[in-house]
């Protein structure tokens, strides 16, 4: 009897990593996060929790939905990279039909989650990040270097998605996090792309650092990004939406960020983009977490 049920929970085990690994579970939370400072920087009077929970879950299940889908389109270009190849599709441990109708079933339990229980306005910005990411960036990737710019887009909605849940309007301050999100993942997403340059150009894929072998475009590019992005991030507290104690902790992040990424733009080499990267992982979390203990 044990030695029947040690299989089968190994092969669950690996179907639920497999599950995770379809749905990006570390960028769905990511995803979470964000959406949850949107809308407690958004929220106002005692708390909702019905409503931050269903903005939580309907955004989590369009989340997973559209990595699934995305995973399903590119499945034979994931194939054809290293860091990507033993994704479950790939890998031929799923089928593609199963992640297909997993990514169309929580995309549209999301939607309808969304719709039911927060707003319309939410639900519609959950509806244009899958289809950004899903029927845009996806097959971008292999016909224009500004793919980039246009998947920092989805990125950037899911703060404004969790804020139009809890104010239920659009208006500038909400327009500041869609902002700072966008302006953060353009060196993040510079300083993969040139990590795994040669990956992306084994793959068929047209980035900018493909056609960039100094790195000199490339690392100017995430340099500027940086700098516009500590200008963005002090626009709370200018337009006095947030503390001088924001605006401090901001500046001090935002110029050690800018820092990486001119030693990017200095060195140019993997070393340099690593840091860079790591840099955008600690600095997101850090920035999100002072905004929302210096709200006014």
């Amino acid at each position: 009897m044990m030695k029947t049920a040690a299989p089968a929970l190994s092969r669950l085990e690996s179907l639920f990593g497999d599950l995770l690994e379809l749905s990006k579970a570390r960028l769905s939370f990511l995803v979470l996060v964000t959406t949850f400072v949107g809308f407690m920087v958004g929220w106002q009077g005692p708390m909702d929790y019905v409503l931050l929970s269903a903005t939580l879950l309907g955004t989590a299940l369009c989340a997973a939905g559209a990595a699934a889908l995305n995973q399903w389109w590119e499945r034979d270009l994931d194939s054809l990279m290293k860091r990507t190849r033993n994704r479950p599709l790939p890998g031929r441990r799923m089928h593609p039909q199963d992640a297909l109708l997993f990514g169309l079933f929580f995309s549209l339990a999301g939607l309808l989650v969304l719709a039911l229980f927060t707003n319309y306005r939410a639900a519609f910005l959950a509806f244009a990040t899958i289809a950004i990411y899903v029927l845009v960036y996806t097959p971008m990737k292999r016909m224009s270097s500004l793919n980039t710019l246009v998947g920092a887009i989805p990125g950037a909605l899911p703060p404004l998605i969790g804020w139009i849940a809890a104010r239920g309007v659009y208006d500038l301050e909400g327009s500041l996090l869609f902002a700072i999100l966008w302006f953060w993942q353009m060196p993040h997403f510079l300083a993969i792309a040139w990590m795994y340059r040669e990956d992306y150009a084994n793959a068929g894929c047209v980035m900018l650092s493909g056609s960039d072998e100094s790195g000199e475009m490339t690392s100017r590019q995430a340099f500027l990004y940086a700098l516009c992005l500590l200008m963005v991030s002090l626009l709370p507290a200018i337009l006095f939406f947030n503390t001088a104690v924001y605006f401090f902790g901001a500046l001090i992040l935002g110029a050690a960020f800018a820092g990486c990424a001119l030693h990017f733009m200095l060195r140019r080499d993997r070393p340099s983009a690593r840091l860079l990267f790591l840099a955008s992982i600690a600095y997101l979390p850090l920035l999100l977490g002072l905004l929302l203990v210096t709200q006014r």
